[in-house]
This record gives C-alpha cells, structure tokens and sequence, in this order.
C-alpha cells in the first residue's frame, strides 16, 4: 500500500474531515495545489473552491471557502470558514443561490456599489463551487 498523509478539515463548527488519504487537491489564491505523502513543509491562503482528496479508487470533494492550510510532518490541515461534502450538496438550492447572486451583482454594478458587489462576487463563487462540488461527489 502507498504511503498517505492525514487530511483534517476544519471549520469554527468544528472537523469536518479526519483520514489518512493518498492525496488532497485545494484551490490557493496563489493557485491549485496538490499533495502527497511526505510534502515538504507548505503554508497556502484558501480561496472559495473545491478540495478533492482520494483514498485508493475513492475519491470524494468539498466545497470550501476561504481560510488556511497547512503541511507539517504528513499531515495537512485546512482551517476553513465552511466545508459542505459534495454529496451532500442540495444542488437546486446551489442553483438559486447562483441565480440570486448574479441579480445582485447586475444591480450592484449597475449602481456603482462596490460593496455589495464584491458580496455578490463571493456568493456567486460559492454557489458555482457547490455546483461543481456535488458533480464530482
């Protein structure tokens, strides 16, 4: 059997994930990343997105958004505002809350409204990634 390295995902709600997998992929702001078995030591800021991690043939996602990650002595740790299992996700809910935050982000844009345009640009990204979340799951 191949080496694995624990994966915790963590929320203010508390863990979300705690396995031994083969490997974990995450969206950082400085762009995706992948990780394996015995990694050298990393730290990355975590964007709106899709983490996958896979145990042999299993492979499984969740939609995460904003937060931290880190890789010290096989383990990677994600410190994350939310964590929603992909095939958990109520995809038509996911479909109204895209639907929503496109409407607002017209009318903030329409309105010069910075503010509530960069509120929308996050629910529309964490829409799109429960989306694409519940695919994968």
């Amino acid at each position: 059997m191949a080496q694995q390295i624990h994966l915790e995902v963590v929320t203010p709600a508390g863990a979300v994930v705690s396995e031994d997998v083969d490997i974990v992929n995450a969206p950082g702001y400085g762009g995706d990343f992948g990780v394996l078995a015995n990694h050298a030591p990393f730290l990355s800021t975590i964007k709106i997105g899709i983490l996958t991690y896979a145990q042999g043939n299993n492979r499984k996602s969740l939609m995460i958004s904003g937060g931290f990650s880190e890789v010290s002595n096989n383990k990677i740790t994600f410190l994350v505002e939310s964590a929603e299992s992909g095939s958990s996700i109520d995809v038509d809910r996911a479909m109204k809350a895209k639907e929503r935050a496109e409407k607002r982000l017209a009318q903030a844009a329409a309105h010069d409204d910075q503010f509530n345009q960069v509120r929308a640009e996050a629910a529309l990204q964490r829409a799109l990634a429960r989306i694409k979340a519940s695919k994968i799951a």
